[in-house]
């Protein structure tokens, strides 16, 4: 989610994370390693398996 800074942001743990810019990208699949600004990490994982015959032939 990319939303217009500056930007405060409050974790579970009650850490404050600051960024200045103009705009952020602010994680909300968990997946960042700079959670909780998005860092990309989300298209590294593979896709989801599709269930019930996976590709079926495609």
């Amino acid at each position: 989610m990319v939303v217009e800074g500056p930007v405060e942001v409050v974790t579970e743990d009650g850490t404050v994370a600051v960024s200045r810019r103009f705009a952020v990208a602010v994680c909300t699949c968990r997946r960042s390693a700079a959670y909780p600004w998005c860092d990309t990490s989300h298209r590294a994982r593979p896709p989801r398996s599709r269930g019930r015959g996976e590709d079926r032939g495609r």
